[in-house]
């Protein structure tokens, strides 16, 4: 596709967020305290981010909230900042679902629906994060998981409760909808449907001064776009890794071990014997016995199996009690009383009765003690050194909580402390993308940018064999850097924002000589500028969906929702300047050369239709209820959040 569109995909605002509807206890994780008794008496009052149905939501759960979906999304993209995600939509959306949220539970219990203390109790007792080492429910982590997201007990009841009268209107408005042919028919008409035209780019680098900004200039410009510029969070950690080979344990066993593991396992040193069969099994005992007598008097096993329709195998070398397991015990007494070469008296198993040869026996004479030594040597050499290192570990654990500091625990167990460079998330070094860390740190930075500083943590790298210490030594928040570290950047993006005033004006212009009939080439010639591209566009809907995995330009979207025959423009991100987009055809193949699609259609929309049943419910539900936003408290977070306060 467009190389533009390309460059577009290269910048942060491209990677299109999107955050659909939380699940429920997210939500519950969502808020903090609530004991302020103010009303809501207008812009100047901040503790209440809306009152919906006259019950407040306090503006502390829009800040939870907003921190609580950046960590989900943080899972897809571990280096989002909070600026962009604000930028993109995502605070907006998480305004929308608590106020959703609040309005279905108001509703719900306007008309007299309840979610009783013992039914919240149950919901609590089936969730997992809230079970202790028994697997039952312990109150202690319960409280610590509701400490560490900043919640009363009170609270997320309260959002449980929700949940579950917002269970009791929605799921069964909501379950299973069908989506009617008629409109099946439409929505499938559009994956069939072809569309021709053009797309142009009108740079902003076009139109750019050639001059440098004043300072005054770039510092202006630099406040009110500081969130292109920020970086996101960075950690430094300190750890030292180790393994079995590093600590110092002691696991040479003693003569008395060694006698006392001898004596503890004697049955496996004493003389014993494994046997191979070949056996085959039929369905009656005079059918086995008669069959073995005809083996007995000479006659192949394998011959005779076949001959009477069945197919003989042949099993590895097995001890009497391993052949029993296999068998039965019956079959094993025989075969353990068989010569080698013989046949086996028929016995009884699950399945029939055998018939069976004994092909080899192999005796493995008795182990003295001496003979003994060395393999027991080895085994209790490895328990020993196991057992070692797990005391070791849990010493090293148990100073750790206790405060110790992780270079006294280092200097203690002779381990070598380093330092990383200024990490991010994702395990990159900070300005350094070709940098590689050490191995063992890449399983533990989730936990390293979750924890708080100086605060020694022990993870196991590879189980029984490798671990790190780790502390989090510098955390630098995410931000926009001092002007001056990023003047050079930002000179160009002041450049590309005052050329991109001029841009819209040549997008104007190009759009004005198009409607009236002149070529798009043309027109865009006639500006007599450098750098301006177009590429024609022959694409089918499905085409582009398929091929773009859902990531779909924004020119491209929006020649896919104009009218035949139009012209319109599109700013592009970060100044990169103005698409032109002018659409000369559509066409469709008709619905009968595919009649699969339809059906396929009403399947696929099945989880969006009752999406859009939710919303339109919790639409009307706000609208009976009535809905007042703090706009002013709401536009306090947001500065905060992206840290212009």
């Amino acid at each position: 596709m467009l190389s533009f569109f390309r460059r577009f995909f290269q910048s942060k605002i491209g990677l299109p967020i999107f955050i659909g509807f939380l699940a429920l206890m997210a939500l519950a994780f969502a808020a903090a305290d609530i004991s302020g008794t103010s009303t809501f008496g207008g812009v100047t009052n901040t503790d209440r981010m809306a009152v919906v149905g006259g019950e407040s939501i306090p503006i502390s759960d829009l800040n939870m909230a907003a921190n609580t979906a950046l960590d989900q999304m943080r899972q897809q993209n571990p280096t989002l900042t909070m600026p962009e995600f604000v930028e993109q939509g995502g605070l907006d959306e998480v305004i929308s679902q608590l106020i959703d949220r609040f309005a279905v539970g108001e509703y719900g219990r306007k008309y007299g629906l309840r979610a009783g203390d013992n039914l919240v109790n149950s919901e609590i007792l089936k969730i997992p994060a809230f079970q202790g080492l028994t697997g039952s429910f312990d109150e202690a982590t319960y409280l610590a998981a509701l400490r560490s997201r900043g919640l009363t007990d009170a609270l997320f009841r309260r959002d449980l409760a929700d949940g579950l009268i917002e269970q009791q209107l929605l799921r069964s408005a909501v379950a299973a909808p069908q989506l009617p042919e008629k409109i099946a028919r439409q929505y499938a008409a559009l994956v069939l449907e072809k569309r021709k035209g053009e797309i142009a780019l009108i740079p902003s680098s076009a139109f750019a001064p050639a001059g440098d900004p004043t300072e005054a200039q770039l510092a202006a410009w630099y406040k009110d776009n500081r969130a292109q510029f920020t970086r996101p969070e960075r950690r430094t950690l300190r750890f030292a890794v180790f393994g079995s080979d590093t600590l110092k344990v002691d696991a040479t066993p003693s003569a008395t071990e060694i006698a006392a593991r001898y004596k503890r396992d004697a049955a496996q040193y004493q003389a014993r014997e494994k046997r191979v069969v070949s056996s085959f099994v039929v369905p009656t005992q005079d059918a086995a016995k008669a069959l073995a007598a005809r083996i007995a008097a000479g006659a192949s096993l394998e011959s005779v199996a076949r001959e009477a329709g069945f197919s003989a195998s042949r099993a590895e070398a097995r001890e009497r009690e391993e052949m029993s397991n296999a068998t039965s015990f019956a079959f094993a007494q025989n075969a353990f009383k068989a010569a080698e070469g013989g046949v086996i008296e028929p016995a009884q198993g699950t399945l029939g009765w055998y018939v069976a040869r004994v092909d080899a026996v192999e005796r493995i004479p008795a182990r003295s003690l001496a003979q003994a030594t060395p393999e027991i040597t080895e085994a209790l050499t490895k328990e020993k050194r196991a057992a070692g290192i797990a005391d070791l570990t849990s010493e090293i654990e148990a100073e750790i909580d206790s405060g110790t500091a992780l270079a006294e625990v280092a200097k203690t167990y002779g381990l070598k402390v380093e330092t990383t460079p200024s990490l991010l998330a994702n395990g990159q070094v900070f300005g350094q993308p070709q940098a590689q860390i050490v191995p063992q740190l890449a399983p533990i930075l989730p936990t390293a940018f979750q924890m708080e500083e100086s605060e020694p943590q022990l993870a196991v790298v590879t189980d029984g064999e490798e671990f790190v210490i780790f502390e989090v030594a510098r955390v630098e928040e995410a931000s926009a850097p001092p002007l001056a570290e990023v003047r050079e950047a930002a000179a160009a993006g002041w450049k590309r924002a005052q050329g991109a005033v001029l841009a819209k004006q040549a997008a104007d212009r190009i759009m004005a000589k198009v409607r009236a009939g002149t070529p798009l080439a043309a027109a865009m010639a006639a500006e007599n500028k450098p750098g301006f591209e177009r590429e024609m566009i022959d694409l089918e809907r499905r085409k582009l969906l398929a091929s773009q995995s859902g990531r779909i330009p924004p020119p491209l979207v929006l020649m896919f929702s104009m009218a035949e025959g139009t012209v319109k423009s599109l700013e592009g991100p970060r100044g990169l300047g103005w698409y032109v987009v002018a659409l000369q055809d559509i066409s469709t193949l008709p619905l009968e050369s595919e009649p699969e699609l339809v059906g396929q259609t009403r399947q696929q929309l099945g989880q969006a239709l009752s999406d859009e049943y939710r919303q339109q419910a919790a639409v009307a539900m706000r609208k009976e209820l009535g809905v007042t936003r703090n706009d002013a408290a709401i536009a306090a977070v947001r500065k905060q959040l992206v840290g212009e306060q």
